[in-house]
């Protein structure tokens, strides 16, 4: 079962766009790879290849 965090301060900074951008550490305290090709996915997810 995925886990549900809530987002704390540090966890994301917001683009130049105004889209919330997740940092690295974010992803590995939520522990897993949501497959959305994420700018800083440290679990190396290819969306080409739909693989890790």
């Amino acid at each position: 079962m995925k886990k549900i965090l809530p987002v704390e301060e540090g966890d994301f900074y917001l683009s130049e766009e105004g889209y919330r951008v997740f940092t690295k550490e974010y992803h590995l305290k939520r522990g897993y790879c949501c497959e959305s090709s994420c700018r800083h996915c440290p679990y190396g997810y290819n969306a080409k290849t739909n693989m890790q």
